[in-house]
């Protein structure tokens, strides 16, 4: 056994992980960092995302508004110092409907959201409208909160591949998207010139003294390094129940499995400049009477011609002369034990694509020309409430970043901030209580847990 030792120990590589060694190393100055992970760095689950953020956050309460805020702060401050190494744009997201019932949801919800420190918001119809679309790129000196437009013509008028009875659009400003990969590697290089190491192996067992961490021990290539550490940081996304296990300590977490497909616009169905796009009404898919007749023949397809949940979106992916789009719908939410690689139901590509051509009829050409398209995804791992989980554990030393479902790029920068200032001892900021494990203990958490929702936040 080989024996190395290290102020602290972080378990997990991912966009978590790699924060909170860059906020240790930079605003805390603790160098002396070894980050674990068996797998390369950020190739488990924050390569998979949509790569996309927001400050768009319901109630109740502003925490997860204010601490989204100072997330997307810290990621301008990265771009701004690194030259946008990591591509951060400004698109917003564009929320559609075509049922007013929804269009008032949108309204209360707009207002809701702005109330609670999103930014303003401005109201569009025809005849006054003010209405400009998110310019490509850029981030710096453009519009936050967000705008309400109102009628078929306006809105078609800006998005004329959009359905026709489409009636509501709903576009937050200060959201976006990022190359996740590229800021994860921005971050690490950047811990690495502070002394940050970087270990291969796996998490075996921590060993744990008078409830107190003493080691740490890695299954490397052919033996086994033991860290000697008064710190442990659990960052190992899906993997933190399992982690937490070998401190004693069960958190509250599940994990689901959520699937992105990648597809070429080789029509060139769609502009390549457009924000995230979310269509925000239950979809019933187009089938022609034979293949209806088919999947209602059969239990296991029956669901298919019947409404599914809201949600399905894309955007599109890459620069110059790509094509590509990423596509996304949300309507399996099963807790799964988190499996690697995953895998995804091979129908998952044309059940999204149909489901887009709701919003955008056009996609309706690729219907028999859909091709090959990639699948790929990864587990969002989840307290009930969908808030995540940072701060220290009752065993001294330890401590946690993680719950951070789907929205981990976009939370990485606040979160791995403070997780730094629980380790350094350092001032907390007003929304870090809310994050604590211990939140569960509180009666006055409780009364607010019954007011949310688990897919809270969660498109």
């Amino acid at each position: 056994m080989t024996s190395i030792s290290a102020d602290v120990v972080i378990c997990g590589a991912g966009l978590a992980g790699i924060s909170a060694a860059y906020y240790l190393a930079v605003d805390a100055r603790i160098t002396d960092i070894v980050l674990v992970d068996e797998r390369p760095p950020l190739t488990l689950t924050s390569d998979k995302s949509t790569e996309c953020y927001r400050n768009w956050w319901p109630g109740p309460g502003d925490t997860m508004v204010r601490f989204m805020n100072r997330s997307i702060d810290l990621l301008e401050k990265l771009a701004d110092e690194s030259g946008n190494y990591f591509g951060l744009n400004k698109r917003g997201y564009i929320f559609l409907t075509a049922e007013p019932e929804q269009a008032e949801t949108f309204k209360n919800t707009a207002e809701e959201i702005s109330a609670l420190g999103a930014g303003p918001i401005r109201y569009h119809a025809a005849g006054r409208s003010t209405y400009q679309p998110s310019p490509p790129e850029g981030y710096r000196g453009l519009p936050i909160g967000a705008d309400i437009v109102l009628g078929t013509e306006l809105i078609r008028q800006h998005y004329p591949f959009l359905a026709e009875d489409v009636i509501a659009l709903l576009h937050p400003r200060r959201c976006g998207w990022v190359s996740a990969q590229q800021l994860g590697m921005y971050m690490m290089d950047q811990a690495k010139t502070r002394g940050v190491r970087f270990l291969s192996g796996r998490v075996s067992d921590v060993t744990v003294d008078n409830n107190r961490v003493k080691s740490v021990q890695v299954k490397t290539t052919g033996e086994t390094t033991r860290v000697s550490t008064k710190v442990f940081v659990n960052a190992a996304g899906p993997m933190v129940k399992e982690v937490g296990a070998m401190i004693g300590v069960d958190l509250p977490v599940f994990n689901e499995l959520h699937g992105k497909v990648g597809f070429n616009d080789t029509q060139g169905v769609l502009p390549r400049d457009l924000p995230l796009m979310i269509w925000s009404d239950p979809v019933r898919l187009p089938w022609s009477p034979e293949e209806r007749a088919e999947l209602a023949a059969y239990e296991d397809t029956r669901w298919l011609i019947d409404d599914i949940p809201a949600g399905v979106h894309f955007r599109p992916e890459g620069m110059g002369q790509s094509q590509s789009l990423l596509m996304l719908w949300t309507y399996d939410v099963e807790i799964k034990e988190p499996v690697f690689p995953p895998s995804f139901d091979h129908a998952y590509p044309e059940i999204v694509l149909r489901g887009l051509s709701r919003m955008v009829p056009g996609l309706s050409v690729y219907f028999d020309r859909l091709g090959k398209p990639s699948v790929d995804g990864g587990y969002y791992c989840k307290t009930q409430e969908n808030r995540p989980l940072i701060g220290p554990l009752p065993v001294e030393g330890a401590y946690l970043i993680g719950a951070l479902s789907g929205f981990g790029v976009m939370a990485c920068q606040a979160a791995g901030e403070l997780l730094a200032a629980h380790v350094a001892g350092s001032d907390l900021p007003e929304y870090a209580p809310s994050f604590l494990l211990e939140r569960y203990d509180d009666p006055e958490y409780q009364v607010l847990l019954k007011q949310m929702e688990l897919s809270s936040g969660q498109l």
